[in-house]
């Protein structure tokens, strides 16, 4: 019988094929689940024992539930992760041709491992800014556009016109990852057909995208390419993310890192606060931040470099009181889960990983710990959430990267230095990280959104008991 959370899990990765639409997922079920939509543009009017949430970007989301014995000064425990992954985004200008070929210009985001993105069925998604004419008066709107069909691909050479490319490929992202969207001779005949596309001359839209593109995307989203504005689009694999294995143990799916974080960490959010009772006795707040653009180092106003963080715990602290000090009294008595996907132990690259630290599949989550700080984990907050495993015979295992190698970091030392809020760096072992096609095992699934939310329900009675700085 196949796990629920993990088939859940495959529906939150197939309705998510951008930071876009993983947060509008995030949205849709929150609001099913109760909680309350808030603006950044207004003012807060909070209630102890409510849900809510508010987005910044549409690709940052964060949400909170209030315990009803809450006070202003008390914590906050949050859960953060990205919803961002490695990709390939289309330029400001993309409309390239050359040698008979339509291709689109494109830009890689993060370090993907490029040379899987070759000779894959393509296809776009993102937002798009909108124009809307009414009554005579001119409005804009924001949309996601998801076109499910193939449409692009990144044809490789063949091997009788590079003989060596077993020896090593190595690919240039400005010459070689242009997707091929149509052939010239096609796109014209297409073109006569469409009547010339019908792009609006007085905008500039078809001298920066092939008309054809244009077309596309104004068939999918009910307008015509002349009222196309602007968008934000990448390609995306058309391959849906599913159960496998021999055995049915592990998913196969892009997006993995980091996604299946970020929805572990929403699933226990939106199930430990589920029922009237659920907040009756809790005294902090339960929180679930998702930010974008972690994968190019979270310096954007919607990434966890932000003050987005800040201002959530400011902003709900000052809703219950109007004291300045109970922020910084809030603070340390707050406490992050940075949830970021982890390295598995590969089995045929196993000198990579430090001969005891190798985190298995179906070994449950990893506490990362790294002496230099590219994560934050300590002493007292790997203890803090290790304890939560214990009580509830959860697996939970550590890594360390071994010390001739170069380690990565996450969002937990940003928000750790940025906020100072205690900080542990966990995640769930996978494979192929940065692949257009990861893996992981069904088995870390379940235990990751067992003690996420076990940690929501627990930790303000946890740490209650231990003293640090007294």
């Amino acid at each position: 019988m196949e796990n629920p959370v993990a088939v859940d899990l495959v529906e939150f990765l197939n309705a998510s094929p951008t930071a876009f639409h993983a947060v509008d997922e995030a949205k849709n079920r929150l609001k099913s689940a109760g909680y309350g939509q808030l603006s950044e543009r207004d003012d807060w009017k909070l209630e102890a024992g409510k849900k809510y949430f508010f987005t910044r970007n549409h690709s940052t989301i964060v949400a909170f539930a209030i315990g009803k014995k809450y006070i202003a000064g008390n914590g906050i425990y949050i859960i953060g992760a990205h919803t961002d992954s490695p990709c390939i985004k289309l330029k400001p200008v993309s409309k390239v041709s050359k040698g008979g070929y339509l291709e689109v210009g494109v830009q890689p985001y993060g370090g993907g491992l490029w040379h899987t993105w070759f000779d894959r069925d393509l296809a776009i998604a993102g937002r798009v800014i909108v124009r809307e004419t009414k009554d005579g008066s001119e409005s804009y709107s924001h949309r996601l556009i998801r076109i499910e069909e193939p449409i692009m691909r990144i044809p490789t050479l063949a091997i009788h016109l590079d003989r060596d490319v077993n020896e090593g490929f190595k690919v240039n992202k400005q010459t070689h990852l242009a997707p091929v969207l149509a052939t010239s001779v096609k796109a014209e005949l297409n073109k006569t057909a469409a009547g010339n596309g019908s792009v609006d001359e007085k905008t500039n839209t078809n001298q920066k995208h092939h008309p054809l593109l244009l077309q596309l995307i104004a068939a999918q989203i009910l307008c015509e390419p002349a009222d196309i504005c602007d968008f934000e689009l990448q390609a995306c694999d058309t391959q849906k993310s599913v159960i496998g294995g021999a055995l049915k143990e592990f998913i196969f799916s892009g997006r993995l890192d980091n996604l299946c974080m970020s929805f572990c960490s929403l699933k226990a959010l939106i199930d430990s606060t589920s029922s009237e009772e659920s907040l009756k006795e809790e005294s902090g707040i339960r929180m679930v931040a998702l930010f974008d653009h972690e994968e190019v180092g979270s310096d954007s106003a919607q990434g966890a470099g932000s003050p987005v963080t800040l201002d959530a715990l400011s902003r709900i602290t000052y809703s219950f009181s109007s004291d300045t000090k109970m922020l910084p009294i809030a603070i340390q008595r707050s406490y992050l889960v940075s949830a970021d996907m982890a390295h598995a132990l590969h089995p045929n690259y196993m000198d990579k990983h430090e001969e005891n630290h190798q985190p298995k599949m179906h070994g449950g989550l990893v506490i990362k710990h790294n002496a230099n700080q590219r994560y934050a984990t300590n002493a007292v907050t790997s203890f803090l959430f290790r304890e939560i495993a214990a009580k509830h015979n959860l697996p939970v295992q550590d890594f360390v990267v071994r010390s001739d190698m170069l380690c990565g970091s996450t969002i937990g030392p940003i928000i750790a230095s940025g906020v100072g809020i205690r900080t542990v760096d966990v995640g769930a072992p996978q494979l192929s990280m940065h692949s257009i096609r990861e893996m992981c095992a069904v088995d870390d699934v379940k235990h990751s959104y067992e003690h996420f939310k076990a940690f929501f329900q627990e930790f303000s009675n946890l740490d209650a008991k231990l003293t640090v700085d007294i």
